[in-house]
């Protein structure tokens, strides 16, 4: 009896263990499938990546291929037309000898212009460089001064120095203020930074007739004295070389604000430094080695 008891619970026993050993290998095994499942769509798409990578490939070979083929019939044919060009020249008879040589030297001496523009484009281009520079010179030791005061500028690769009348003179008169003297000193100082530099002072006034004071008949004789009495000053006091510089009066005539208002005769009674272009010097930048 005991026997039988034991026998039986032995065999529920392995009945029990093989059936919960079934279940996790069904488990085991549906998992494995779906791994499997899912590497063997992974791998299809990349065989189909790899195919179209492949398609690609040779689609581009095949049209770099088509455009080389292309260049290298336009390279047989400008070969060819070279050739017939030139042997239509050598057959000619229409050209003698005398008139090729002619041809020939025509090009060169076109050559040889085109290569003095480009030489005097270049030296152009550095004058006026060197015009900016004075002018950025000038502008930084004038200082903060008003423009309506001072003003400089670069016109047609010439340099100009306008100073109004009232930072100079006194209404009708042709002495130097205190004040215009340190502005002129400023100025000269540049100036004598450029040993070779030339330059005239000119006097403008307004049309206002000017009443004679048994000294100076008209406009004409104040401008003039002006522009004198300016270079004494850079001559005297600044030390600037007289041989460098020109005294001019303008009188009335070239103005650059209508006389009409009080706002255009102030500004056209004004003296003028004008830095005069040296030929000399601008002919030098173009020989060898300038």
């Amino acid at each position: 009896m005991m026997f039988k008891q034991f026998f039986a619970a032995a065999s529920c026993a392995v009945l029990l263990f093989s059936c919960v050993s079934n279940k996790k290998f069904k488990s085991a095994q549906a998992l494995a499938q779906a791994k499997y499942d899912s590497l063997n769509g992974v791998y299809s798409k990349m065989q189909g990546d790899l195919q179209n990578c492949n398609d690609q490939n040779q689609k581009l070979k095949s049209s770099q291929q088509a455009e080389i083929d292309a260049l290298n019939k336009q390279i047989a044919f400008l070969k060819d037309n070279n050739t017939q060009a030139l042997k239509q020249l050598q057959d000619m008879s229409v050209i003698s000898s005398t008139q090729a040589e002619s041809i020939k030297k025509s090009m060169e001496n076109m050559g040889a212009k085109d290569a003095y523009i480009q030489t005097l484009q270049q030296a152009m281009a550095h004058k006026d460089s060197l015009n900016m520079a004075l002018v950025m010179n000038l502008k930084g030791a004038v200082g903060n001064l008003d423009d309506k005061d001072i003003n400089i500028k670069v016109d047609k690769g010439v340099v100009y120095i306008d100073i109004s009348d009232k930072l100079l003179f006194k209404s009708g008169r042709y002495q130097v203020t205190d004040k215009a003297k340190e502005v002129l000193g400023k100025v000269a100082q540049v100036l004598k930074n450029q040993p070779d530099i030339e330059f005239m002072v000119e006097g403008h006034t307004d049309n206002v007739p000017f009443k004679s004071d048994g000294i100076l008949l008209d406009n004409w004789d104040l401008s003039v004295k002006r522009a004198t009495s300016v270079i004494r000053i850079l001559q005297n006091q600044y030390g600037i070389p007289p041989a460098h510089m020109t005294a001019a009066g303008r009188s009335e005539y070239i103005p650059v604000a209508s006389n009409d208002t009080a706002e255009g005769r102030a500004a056209n009674r004004r003296t003028r430094i004008v830095i005069l272009p040296q030929l000399d010097q601008f002919f030098k930048l173009m020989e060898p080695g300038k």
